[in-house]
């Protein structure tokens, strides 16, 4: 699951002062890398959680893109923000094994298949092709389709494929991460993003920010994709439609806001520099998603569906302490390498301990805006 940002396409790059000082941390936009305790692949129980909620669309969608295209004898599939670790396998088998079965079903050879896995460059693929070998071993038992497995580096705000090459595309928890920080931040201070205290132009610089990414994501994949092709893109997105401002109480940049004024108050950050830090992130709605989508043109909407967004807190059975550290560490795995570009190393630990401590003071919450989005796509 990933991040992105971009430098080489003028409309989403920043001015160059700001790109080599004001909004530097921006280029350390990736999951921690390895599997250590701290790592992306260790702490990410909610993706996989998502990976799986999202299996019906997925199962769906690609038994139509074999349908509509005829039994291809050559499929190839990117997973775009793949991240690191095992869960980026689990989408792309559940590809491949539907596209086994479904050939198996109606007596056909199942098509050879590419497998390409995209990040940013700094994200660690190393962790990553470690699990190809078990990847190979479990296919070799589930389907008879042939699978090879390449890395594809770069933004996905970029060119990655050549012209019509993709027959399907998965992404999973990456998109709602913009390609920069949106201008015009300035009234928004001591908030790392929109919260009910922000301005309206917060929301609005957010908002025109996403859809400009959003947008040209749309317009280039377009250009890869073959004619009928799908993607199924999986977003963190919002319930709330009527104030475009408010977030919940427990929401995780909300928390991760009051963790940085508990360390600006124990002076161990400055105030300057937590005003300078706003997270490259959007949740939208569905209004806003489908807005966007309609608005370009290249795809039509199969199905969108909405789900219930929970980093685990209420399924724990362990006490709310262990429950608030798991979420720090979660949060700490997608968020602490463009923490350290900002505020440095040694803030880390304390911070994630008083995120930990936020947690826990809200385990009650109940009235959450945070949801997942599944979104199907068509290529016209």
């Amino acid at each position: 699951m990933d991040p992105r940002f971009i430098d080489t396409i003028p409309s989403l790059s920043y001015n160059d002062d700001k790109c080599d000082d004001e909004y530097a941390f921006v280029k350390a936009l990736c999951m921690s890398g390895g599997d250590g305790t701290n790592s992306y692949s260790t702490n990410s129980r909610l993706q996989r959680k998502v990976l799986t909620m999202a299996k019906p669309v997925l199962v769906k969608t690609t038994e139509e893109m074999m349908m509509s295209l005829d039994f291809p004898t050559y499929i190839k599939v990117a997973e775009l923000g793949c991240s690191s670790g095992q869960n980026t396998f689990l989408a792309i088998s559940e590809i491949i094994n539907t596209i086994s079965v479904l050939c198996q079903h109606v007596n056909k050879n199942p098509p050879e298949i590419d497998c390409c896995l995209n990040d940013l460059p700094e994200n660690d693929f190393n962790t990553t092709f470690k699990f190809v070998p078990f990847f190979n071993k479990e296919l070799m038992i589930t389907s008879k389709a042939s699978c090879f497995v390449y890395g594809a580096p770069g933004s996905f705000y970029s060119r990655l494929f050549s012209r019509n090459s993709l027959h399907i595309i998965h992404s999973s928890y990456a998109l709602h991460w913009l390609s920069k920080v949106p201008e015009k931040l300035e009234n928004n201070k001591g908030n790392v993003y929109i919260t009910s205290s922000s301005p309206q132009s917060a929301y609005k610089a957010y908002l025109n920010q996403f859809q400009k990414d959003f947008s040209m994501f749309l317009r280039l994949r377009s250009e890869e994709i073959v004619s009928n092709g799908r993607m199924v893109l999986t977003f963190i997105g919002r319930n709330t439609l009527n104030d475009p401002l408010y977030r919940d109480c427990c929401h995780f940049w909300t928390l991760l806001s009051k963790s940085l004024r508990d360390l600006l108050f124990e002076g161990l950050v400055s105030e300057s520099k937590l005003d300078a830090f706003n997270m490259p992130f959007y949740d939208p709605n569905v209004q806003e998603l489908k807005q966007v989508i309609r608005n370009e043109g290249s795809f039509e909407i199969n199905e969108l569906e909405t789900h219930g967004f929970d980093l685990g807190h209420s399924n724990y059975e362990e006490d709310d302490y262990e429950a608030g550290h798991d979420e720090a560490n979660c949060i700490r795995a997608v968020s602490e390498p463009m923490l350290v570009a900002h505020f440095g190393e040694d803030i880390i630990d304390t911070l994630f301990d008083k995120y930990a401590h936020h947690v826990t003071q809200h385990a009650n919450c109940r009235n959450k805006t945070t949801l997942s989005l599944v979104v199907s796509l068509t290529k016209k």
